[in-house]
């Protein structure tokens, strides 16, 4: 994976704090969480190349 691009992302205060709830439950900040939903995203809906 190469270098992150920054971007603004606009969500919802209740959507927000969801996230940062299952993120704490992971043990996971509210960004790594983010980054691995739309990981998992890609995958499940064969966007992007599993790693072996």
């Amino acid at each position: 994976m190469g270098k992150k691009k920054a971007f603004v992302l606009r969500i919802p205060p209740d959507t927000m704090k969801a996230i940062e709830k299952w993120a704490a439950d992971e043990f996971r900040s509210a960004n790594g969480q983010i980054e691995w939903m739309i990981n998992k995203c890609l995958k499940d809906a064969s966007r992007m190349k599993k790693k072996k």
